[in-house]
């Protein structure tokens, strides 16, 4: 397995999150030509409040946020919109960790109208591509991870987010 899943709301387990997870993680590495299997996701399933407490330790930010990464490695490409470059598998085969928040992720696709799984696979999606090095701060930047997610999301047969 590429990702392993810890959950500590229940009802990520009924969402189907590690499924959902895997699934995303998978698709988002074939999508970018890396091997899933030479890799490693930590993945922390919880609510609002724990995804504030990280939230705030981690970026000053003392809310609830639907989903937080933390890349093992910085990989940003330095010239914006330039993409960043692949990691090596030999070097660190665990590329980060990736919480997301039941409440805030089950609200938001509650108030877009959207299946909660295909909202969380986005999510997730969105997560691998920071722990690869995709940001969207810049806006050549964005607008890079805007069209990488919708093209993995495509092949999943999921629509645009965007």
């Amino acid at each position: 397995m590429l990702t392993d899943t810890l959950i500590e709301d229940s009802r990520w387990q009924n969402a189907g999150l590690e499924a959902i997870a895997e699934t995303a993680a998978q698709a988002t590495l074939a999508h970018l030509g890396l091997t899933p299997s030479d890799w490693e996701i930590a993945v922390l399933a919880c609510d609002d409040a724990r995804i504030a407490t990280l939230n705030a330790e981690f970026r000053e930010k003392p809310t609830p946020t639907n989903v937080l990464s933390w890349p093992s490695q910085d990989r940003a490409a330095v010239t914006p919109g330039a993409p960043p470059a692949l990691p090596d598998p030999g070097l660190d085969p665990e590329l980060g960790d990736i919480a997301i928040a039941y409440d805030t992720c089950a609200r938001e696709a509650a108030e877009q109208g959207k299946d909660l799984s295909d909202h969380v696979t986005h999510l997730m999606v969105h997560g691998v591509l920071h722990l690869l090095g995709y940001d969207h701060i810049r806006d050549q930047d964005a607008t890079l991870m805007e069209t990488t997610e919708v093209a993995i999301l495509g092949k999943l047969g999921l629509p645009d987010p965007y």
